[in-house]
């Protein structure tokens, strides 16, 4: 059961588009003293005869998110043969559809011309649970106010920096500086390379996925009131145990189903898989974190469900987690060594311990207290 994010895109919203925007006019509108300014060696791209032109295009599948699809449809085809359906689900986002397109031509060549290529529109049912958050509304606000907290406790600094370097006019201010950095990440998107990502220290770009961090566990993850997070979250991992445990209508082999981050990051919340103690604050960055949305959640996130059975190490089925290539222990459910061995549990006791999720359906009392609140934010799927 593959939850695949869609692939690298331009710049997601109104606020990195505008900021990185702002960026490009203010260095336009002082070109001239920049290009006979001495510059560091890093800062000199800003020197040519256009400066700095961002050509990105917001919210769509970049030439390099389409590849990115392609070739794990390539791959998802070579590690598990003996596996077809004869549908693919996606979101109704562009940029996801187009993924769900890209993925189904690497995995099935031509036969993916005779698959069923489907959004959640064309599912029945109240919720979905690629997108579950179209059911639910809540208050986004303290998402914004935090990361608002830490970006005006990091960006000044760096503000500072890059002015004493530009020449006396330039005045960057900090969502100038907060631009540059989005271009950074959006250029690697783009085209696989950024002049902006060499003028940031470790410790800057580091301070920016901490932000990303921020907004993600507050959005959709362990911050959100009344945990709706987590309780979105439950719809897929009520649908994982219903398919693992042929107790749903569907039955096959096989699902390929593609997302957005948030559809990661639910998930794992309402697993409980990735929770800081103490919660992440915008008090400073922790030495060790387990989320992070670099790592779990990146452009191109592949969360891959297994039902196996192994004779000679396990009783009955087990399930396992493979995120991005990697094996994601079930800690929430392992009893024995061989499940702390190889990061794997039983589907029993993956389903005892689940019962946050098990115990919530769409519309009760725990979603109606999570999911009726009035949303004073507005969010850009990612």
């Amino acid at each position: 059961m593959l939850m695949h994010r869609h692939g690298s895109r331009g710049p997601g919203g109104k606020e990195e588009t505008d900021s990185i925007d702002s960026l490009v006019d203010t260095l336009k509108k002082h070109h001239e003293a920049i290009r006979d300014a001495y510059l560091p060696e890093n800062l000199r791209f800003l020197q040519t005869e256009k400066g700095y032109e961002s050509h990105l295009d917001p919210e769509n599948l970049s030439i390099i998110g389409r590849q990115q699809l392609f070739n794990h449809g390539v791959e998802f085809g070579l590690k598990y043969p003996d596996f077809t359906t004869e549908r693919l689900l996606s979101s109704t986002v562009q940029r996801v559809i187009d993924s769900m397109y890209f993925f189904a031509q690497g995995r099935f060549g031509r036969e993916a011309e005779d698959k069923e290529l489907l959004t959640v529109d064309d599912m029945p049912g109240p919720v979905s649970w690629v997108t579950p958050w179209d059911s639910c509304s809540y208050d986004y606000q303290p998402a914004y106010e935090l990361v608002k907290d830490w970006t005006d406790s990091y960006l000044p600094d760096i503000t500072e920096r890059l002015n004493d370097l530009l020449p006396y006019g330039v005045s960057l201010t900090d969502d100038n500086t907060h631009g540059a950095l989005y271009a950074c990440a959006y250029d690697l998107a783009a085209r696989d390379e950024s002049p902006w990502c060499d003028v940031f220290d470790a410790d800057e770009l580091a301070n920016l996925e901490y932000e990303m961090d921020l907004f993600m566990v507050a959005l959709f993850g362990y911050l959100t009131p009344n945990d709706a997070g987590r309780v979105m979250g439950s719809v897929f991992v009520n649908k994982l145990i219903n398919r693992f445990s042929n107790t749903g209508e569907e039955d096959q082999s096989l699902y390929l189903e593609f997302g957005h981050d948030a559809s990661i990051i639910t998930t794992l919340a309402a697993l409980d898989l990735n929770r800081d103690d103490p919660p992440l604050s915008s008090h400073g960055v922790p030495r060790h974190r387990k989320f992070r949305t670099s790592y779990q959640t990146p452009f191109a996130a592949k969360m891959i469900w297994e039902r196996f059975t192994c004779k000679e190490s396990f009783e009955g089925p087990q399930i396992r987690l493979v995120l991005n290539d990697e094996t994601y222990p079930l800690r929430n459910c392992a009893e024995t060594e061989q499940d702390r061995l190889y990061g794997t549990c039983s589907l029993e006791a993956f389903i005892s311990a689940n019962k946050f999720s098990t115990d919530i359906e769409f519309g009760d009392e725990t979603w109606q207290a999570a999911c009726s609140a009035h949303s004073e934010g507005l969010y850009v799927q990612g």
